[in-house]
């Protein structure tokens, strides 16, 4: 395939991978995991949800045929447009917005690779144990991390449901925080 049919795949993939990333960062501002589970209400702390419902989105789009991948790629590009766009805005000189995005880049797969591995693990504790380590910075699992780790899989096993006409056109539908919590 040459470099141009790749590109028009991604640009038609474009405004449906910026809806489908606005949704990731409407369910990470939610209140709930803040006042709630205690989720830093910081620049860390918010990226650090963001990259995980884009995580789980991401996730879900990566092996749908035909087109998961490209959209997932959409997804990506989305995120760390954005990112490039809030570092700008809260005063980031040009010269350093390359190397903090490339930084949160970095931190954002090694992230995606932790939870992916988690996911897989048959220890359940071990998702808790990448969310304490990577959204509280370090800190030991307990139960907001057990929390959370139980709403991410509900998460998932939510989208795995959203139909893939809908998502190709950028619709998607996160459960809200507290019925993540209660199911």
């Amino acid at each position: 395939m040459g470099v141009f049919p790749a590109l028009f795949g991604r640009r038609r993939h474009e405004r449906a991978g910026f809806a489908l990333y606005g949704a990731a960062v409407a369910t990470a501002r939610d209140p709930y995991y803040y006042a709630v589970l205690g989720v830093p209400d910081t620049l860390d702390g918010r990226f650090d949800l963001v990259g995980l419902f884009a995580y789980v989105l991401i996730r879900r789009l990566q092996n749908q045929a035909p087109d998961g991948a490209a959209l997932a790629q959409a997804v990506f590009d989305a995120m760390f447009s954005d990112m490039d766009v809030n570092l700008r805005e809260i005063g980031v000189g040009d010269l350093s917005v390359g190397r903090k995005v490339r930084e949160m880049w970095e931190a954002f797969h090694g992230r995606s690779k932790a939870y992916q591995v988690a996911l897989e693990s048959a220890d359940e504790g071990d998702l808790s144990a990448a969310l304490a380590r990577n959204v509280w910075r370090g800190g030991a699992a307990d139960w907001r991390s057990a929390a959370l780790a139980g709403m991410v899989r509900r998460q998932i096993a939510h989208l795995a449901g959203e139909r893939w006409e809908a998502l190709a056109a950028g619709e998607v539908r996160f459960l809200p925080a507290d019925e993540a919590a209660a199911a």
